[in-house]
């Protein structure tokens, strides 16, 4: 879970400050504790969608502009992690059942994070159908969903049963 850490640490010190190179970026994360290499820090920009742009001043800074999440999305984890019970891993696809009634929601809050690693979901009433895209492992769906539902994967193992393959 380093990785989830270190990606939700750089999505916070650029969603917090203007900082306008890796270098910037990799002595913030040294500081907080996270040791990485520039050509890492490169890959979990590239992952994150993190782009550059004008900063107003005649320079640029990174922003999550892509993938940002508005202030009542964030607040809407909370709400996920209640009503995911289970995710089952099935050839390659993903399987998330949540409380009856909730599944359109969640896949819709999944969606919208706008993240490269998932192609789309499918939801009926209690089950999605997380479909990654080409290239993409079952373990990167899971950083992937870490990241958009900070929790998730200690929620479920902590109230329901472990994530199974099937």
């Amino acid at each position: 879970m380093q990785k989830v850490l270190r990606l939700l640490t750089i999505e916070k010190l650029i969603a917090g400050e203007k900082i306008s190179s890796q270098e910037i970026l990799l002595k913030k994360l040294r500081g907080a504790g996270i040791k990485c290499t520039q050509a890492t820090l490169s890959r979990d920009l590239r992952q994150l969608g993190v782009s550059r742009i004008p900063d107003g001043e005649g320079s640029y800074m990174y922003s999550l502009t892509g993938t940002g999440r508005s202030q009542h999305e964030r607040g809407s984890t909370v709400n996920m992690l209640s009503v995911v019970s289970e995710i089952v891993e099935a050839k390659g696809l993903m399987v998330i059942r949540t409380i009856p009634g909730h599944a359109n929601a969640t896949a819709y809050f999944i969606d919208n994070s706008r993240r490269y690693e998932i192609a789309g979901t499918i939801a009926g009433d209690d089950t999605i159908l997380v479909i990654p895209r080409n290239g993409i492992s079952l373990k990167q769906v899971h950083t992937c969903l870490e990241l958009i539902i900070p929790g998730l994967h200690n929620q479920i193992r902590n109230g329901s049963p472990e994530t199974r393959a099937v």
